[in-house]
């Protein structure tokens, strides 16, 4: 699929600039012709000599380079390529971009181009969670700029949280997605999944039986399609797919907030298995035995993320699509939620344990419109998965 694609790799200066020995590595290795351009900060962590070498390029790194400008103008080299990529990006560059800055060769190459840009961000939680950070990411999204990770992890600084530069396998799966002339390129899609956990205590929580195959494989086929995809993912047992922005929460609330931060998108998935109610004075010390009785939870409801969506006056997604897990009457029930929650589409499925599908590797489901309920047959979860996605694309073309 690489096999002739020209790419511009943008190295910014953090320690994750390491990987993009590897990314060069990879891309060549399937077909791709990466150009490097190596940022002042980025040679503080990766030498030109190793770019070069495993780039078989020269390294761009000077705006003002005389001999480059005069074999390869700054503002040809940002417009030769197939696909810009910058990793890492660094709050600096993000702010730059966001900001139109034409400081150095990276950022002139940023805004002196037409071509389709996508970034990994890297950086300390600290940044990337500060006020400033968020309104230029907001800023980037609505450009039309492609995101690949944070992800959340151990960072160098000894510090927790999102900020982590996705892996490469990841970037590469972005890579592909990108230069894939799907019928959602250029689409931003946002997909709910997996359980909410709702703590009672510092070990002991309320959730469901969702494992978050469905949300992971709905997740899977829009990226394959050519869409950007931003997945915000309870504490689900199955991993999130690659090539696809993902966001971890645990509780409710906490979904909702990254459901919003995650806005504007053209199209939402609400797959996930919300809980409905939160303990409202969760301890925070173990419950334990007592001969006084058992322990009294009070409980109040969780808010309600998919008709707080589908509800929206300003930036309403164009399509809503929820679930309705099920164990009777099915399609009445279904039909009433959604228009309970104003959403345009619910996909029904029954989920009584006899099914298997509650955790089962197969589902069965019927899409509920405003045209009435289409029943699909059984079939695996990819499956299902791969026809909402082309169902959603013909809806959108």
């Amino acid at each position: 699929m690489l096999s002739s694609k020209r790419i511009l790799l943008i190295i910014g200066g953090g320690i994750a600039a390491y990987k993009a020995l590897d990314l060069i590595r990879r891309l060549r290795e399937r077909g791709a012709m990466v150009t490097p351009v190596l940022t002042r900060a980025g040679a503080e962590f990766v030498t030109p000599l190793s770019v070069s070498a495993l780039a078989g390029r020269k390294v761009f790194s000077d705006l003002f380079n005389l001999t480059d400008e005069a074999e390869m103008g700054h503002i040809e080299l940002s417009r030769s390529a197939d696909l810009i990529v910058v990793a890492p990006a660094t709050a600096d560059l993000i702010a730059k971009m966001a900001q139109g800055h034409a400081s150095d060769l990276a950022s002139t190459l940023l805004l002196a181009t037409d071509t389709p840009v996508l970034i990994a961000p890297a950086m300390n939680v600290r940044m990337w969670h500060h006020a400033a950070t968020q309104r230029n990411l907001a800023l980037l999204h609505g450009d039309g700029i492609a995101f690949v990770g944070p992800n959340d992890g151990d960072m160098a600084c000894g510090e927790h949280g999102p900020g982590r530069m996705a892996e490469v396998p990841e970037i590469m799966a972005a890579v592909r997605t990108m230069l894939s002339e799907g019928p959602l390129t250029g689409r931003r899609i946002l997909v709910t999944s997996g359980p909410t956990h709702e703590p009672i205590d510092p070990v002991r929580y309320i959730a469901n039986r969702s494992s978050g195959a469905q949300g992971a494989a709905i997740a899977r086929a829009f990226a394959t399609l050519g869409a950007e995809v931003v997945f915000v993912t309870g504490p689900a047992t199955v991993p999130p797919p690659d090539g696809v922005q993902v966001i971890r929460v645990e509780t409710a609330h906490e979904m909702l907030e990254a459901v919003k931060s995650a806005l504007p998108v053209e199209v939402a998935i609400c797959a996930a298995a919300v809980a409905d109610w939160h303990v409202t004075s969760a301890s925070s010390q173990k419950l334990k035995k007592t001969k006084g009785g058992l322990p009294q939870l009070t409980f109040a409801e969780n808010p309600d993320i998919l008709a707080t969506v589908a509800s929206m006056t300003s930036g309403r997604p164009k399509l809503v699509v929820g679930f309705a897990a099920e164990t009777d009457d099915v399609i009445a029930n279904a039909t009433a939620k959604r228009a309970r929650k104003g959403c345009d589409w619910i996909i029904a499925n029954d989920v009584r344990p006899a099914t298997g599908i509650m955790g089962g590797t197969e589902n069965a489901v019927t899409l509920i419109t405003a045209d009435g309920a289409e029943e699909w047959p059984r079939m695996g979860k990819d499956q299902v998965a791969a026809q909402l996605a082309a169902r959603v694309a013909t809806a959108l073309s």
